[in-house]
């Protein structure tokens, strides 16, 4: 008999109909995961309650197209926990996964982890174990859920260290976040900054994604002010918080060449975005690892981006792009033009145009890696 039929599994993440990097990223995971094992996947009702959530909306109702899953739990309302519970217990799974990126979440899934039968292998992937915004609770939280679990599945090194002060003995498996199957566009590179207003000539800097503080938008913005009319910048992502910082910053801006979009990105809309930009700019001040950047590479445009947690691993010696130096704005600015007119950018976006990834491929071994070191567990 095969694996698929004689063991299950259950995961439990951000799924649709929620959206977001954390939802892209399980639904491709949950998905290469099915094509060797039996798996179901469960999600929230409700991540937070509305008033503590910072953007406009928590779900992507519109995406008719994505498979959705069963909704069970709140995580505001402890005595959901216990029905989502009585659910996992149910389907008597051999292995139980769940996605870890918030200690807010660290009650509910240490209790799923304490009761599920003690035969049932409990794995966690963590996407970053400290948040990015600390508050005083973290550290108790995350002590609780790093108890509960059996082994973690990390992205970077950086997070397998953090879990390793909280637990030496913890069973980690690092494996590298695999480039997103996002469908191509069928206009050219001219055409996509036509479309986004922007101007077909200039040199095209995209910041893309959920805008939070700590990604260092503010940053960006300051150095971009210091770049000639050469330059151009995109900025393509919802604000979590109010916008009137970034807005404030553009307008004073020296350089008035800039289109920013503050709504969230369609899948069916994100590669224009890429396809316009030479280079995709991450100067996160802090990090673990990011979706943006995969989305990078599976656009074949190079990144610039800041060496902290986990974001730089692997990048330059992939030849994937280039390493931040700084982010205060003069050696920033000059860094971004330096690449330009060496011709870094042009070279790392021509190889990348022949490297062969093949996405789907790399979703299968990563969940490969997985059902392989579950059964170490």
């Amino acid at each position: 008999m095969s694996q698929q039929e004689t063991e299950k599994w259950l995961f439990f993440s951000a799924l649709p109909p929620f959206r977001g990097g954390i939802a892209q990223f399980s639904v491709a995971t949950i998905k290469a995961l099915a094509t060797r094992v039996s798996v179901k996947g469960f999600t929230f009702k409700q991540q937070y309650p509305n008033f503590l959530f910072p953007g406009s909306s928590q779900l992507d109702l519109e995406s008719s197209n994505e498979q959705q899953y069963p909704r069970i739990v709140s995580t505001f309302l402890p005595w959901t926990y216990l029905r989502a519970l009585r659910h996992f217990r149910k389907e008597k799974p051999a292995v139980f996964v769940t996605s870890y990126w918030m200690t807010f979440f660290a009650p509910m899934m240490a209790f799923w982890a304490a009761f599920l039968p003690k035969k049932t292998k409990k794995i966690a992937i963590v996407h970053n174990l400290k948040p990015h915004e600390s508050r005083f609770f973290d550290a108790f939280f995350n002590r609780l859920f790093v108890k509960q679990y059996d082994a973690f599945v990390v992205l970077s090194e950086a997070v397998g260290q953090d879990i390793l002060q909280v637990k030496p003995t913890a069973k980690i498996k690092h494996i590298a976040h695999p480039p997103y199957a996002i469908e191509q566009t069928a206009l050219d590179q001219a055409k996509c900054r036509q479309h986004l207003g922007l101007d077909p000539a200039k040199k095209t800097l995209l910041f893309f994604g959920l805008i939070r503080t700590y990604k260092g938008l503010l940053e960006l913005i300051q150095a971009f002010s210091l770049l000639d009319d050469q330059y151009q910048l995109l900025i393509a992502g919802e604000v979590y918080g109010a916008a009137s910082n970034y807005e404030r910053a553009l307008a004073n801006s020296s350089n008035q060449n800039w289109r920013f979009v503050n709504q969230f990105i369609p899948n069916d809309e994100v590669a224009q975005y890429f396809q316009a930009a030479d280079l995709v700019v991450l100067p996160y001040l802090s990090a673990t690892q990011s979706g943006v950047r995969a989305l990078a590479l599976a656009q074949k445009r190079a990144v610039l981006c800041t060496n902290v947690g986990g974001l730089a691993e692997g990048l330059v010696a992939n030849q994937e792009g280039f390493e931040l130096a700084q982010t205060d704005p003069k050696p920033f600015a000059n860094q971004i033009h330096e690449l330009f007119e060496r011709g870094n950018v042009s070279a790392c976006n021509l190889a990348l145009a022949h490297k062969n990834n093949n996405t789907d491929q790399a979703w299968l071994d990563f969940a490969a890696a997985i059902i392989e070191f579950s059964k170490t567990v």
